[in-house]
């Protein structure tokens, strides 16, 4: 019985329902079989299907309706795998088998049913999860094509302080994406910029177009780049009557106009990043890596008291908190430093986004994600974005900074010669 004992368990292991088909209830055996069979075979075929076009399991790993299905199938799996290893066990008997291998045999059974049941849990468990991510954060809607062979992003980080009316963008770029390649670059645009133009079918450009701010008009306290969306979200939020259903606001309308006026892109999507908890996606993914340049103070005021700590210059490991006030920190430094940093830390997180990482950390990562990010990008774009990401990550990222060092002066730039640097990198 011992021998029979160790063949069954074994059997059950390696074959999840031939126990049954030799020795117990053969219409269960048979059905175990057929579903065994049935999960090699969807292995292989995933396995194939990936090596030829990746695609294809990204649109299903990017659809929470695909998600859901994979996570009913893991949990009907999980079941099955119970109920024949409980009857695996049945059959084996074992108050017939010698005392010294009961533990033995009962212990393998166990260990490798807890091992698959919890692997398949988790497995379950990641799915709903990234299912219920995506639904909360990224729109049903129609895809946008590319223009001119780009994709072109908004990134906004909103900063919505105390001491403040309303929210204002505090880091503002345009993510430039080949839709060929994958090659990126980043277009930094400073908060400070005046005179903003904006395309012709804007409502802004009806009310302003000499610029926004041109002759210092405009209905807020800072005619300036980052007051647009203050502006039109509280005074004038009629200029954009389907922003909402758009899955945006009309604050970030405005800003996306003025995106477009600057650069000469058309910007498909827009993603708002909310800096206050920011932190908690940072710390969901274990902190990021920065090389400090230069000392940074944490907290005080201009004249650099009540600073309660310091960035020394050197390679530090920084949690959410000491990251983001990295990124931010406005004394000490000037605004386009600040700029600087802040591309940092936005390559630091895309370094920290790889797969086994992400993975291992998803419940985490996916819950902050859910708390800090607002897009219009509809489900249907993001497996092709998923496929572009993954070229993106083995080119280098270009960036080009609207500042004055690159000849641009924020309070009387030149938007010919910005348009036409832009149009010069992304070449």
């Amino acid at each position: 019985m011992t021998r029979r004992a160790w063949w069954l368990v074994v059997l059950n292991i390696l074959i999840p329902g031939s126990a049954q088909v030799l020795a117990g209830s053969r219409a269960l055996g048979r059905f175990g079989l057929r579903a065994t069979l049935c999960f090699l075979a969807l292995v292989v075929v995933t396995g194939a299907a990936y090596a030829m076009n990746p695609e294809i399991l990204l649109t299903v790993a990017t659809n929470s309706i695909g998600l859901w299905i994979i996570a009913t199938a893991m949990v009907f799996y999980a079941v099955l795998w119970v109920v024949l290893t409980v009857d695996t066990i049945r059959l084996v008997r074992l108050v017939k088998v010698r005392s010294q291998a009961r533990p033995f045999i009962a212990g393998l059974a166990t260990v490798v049913l807890a091992a698959v049941v919890g692997i398949a849990g988790y497995g379950a468990s990641v799915a709903t999860t990234a299912s219920d991510f995506l639904s909360s954060v990224f729109a049903a809607g129609p895809s946008e094509p590319p223009v001119d062979g780009r994709y072109n992003i908004l990134l906004l980080g909103g900063d919505a302080g105390a001491d403040r009316i309303g929210m204002r963008p505090d880091s503002m770029s345009v993510v430039s994406i080949d839709a060929e390649t994958g090659k990126a670059d980043i277009i930094g645009l400073p908060r400070d910029l005046e005179d903003v133009p904006f395309p012709a079918d804007s409502p802004l450009n009806a009310v302003y177009p000499d610029g926004y701010g041109y002759g210092n008009r405009c209905a807020v306290d800072v005619c300036m780049l980052n007051s647009i969306y203050t502006e039109v979200a509280l005074k004038s939020p009629e200029m954009y009557p389907n922003a909402l259903a758009d899955n945006s606001d009309p604050g970030i309308e405005g800003m996306r106009d003025a995106a477009s006026g600057i650069t000469g892109l058309t910007l498909q999507y827009y993603v708002l990043i909310d800096m206050q908890g920011f932190s908690d996606l940072i710390d969901a993914l274990g902190g990021v890596d920065i090389t400090v340049t230069e000392r940074v103070p944490l907290g005080g005021d201009e004249a650099l008291s009540g600073v309660a700590e310091w960035f020394e210059p050197g390679k530090q490991h920084m949690d959410g908190y000491h990251a983001t006030w990295y990124a931010r920190s406005r004394h000490g430094t000037s605004d386009y430093d600040r700029m600087a940093r802040q591309r940092i830390l936005q390559e630091a997180i895309l370094k920290q986004f790889n797969p086994a990482n992400v993975l291992t950390k998803f419940q985490g990562v996916a819950q902050a994600g859910q708390q800090v990010v607002k897009t219009d990008v509809p489900q249907g774009m993001l497996d092709s974005f998923a496929n572009l990401a993954g070229k993106t990550r083995d080119l280098p990222v270009g960036s080009v900074e609207l500042v004055p060092d690159n000849g641009v002066d924020p309070q009387n730039p030149d938007y010919d010669s910005i348009r036409s640097l832009i149009d010069t990198a992304l070449r």
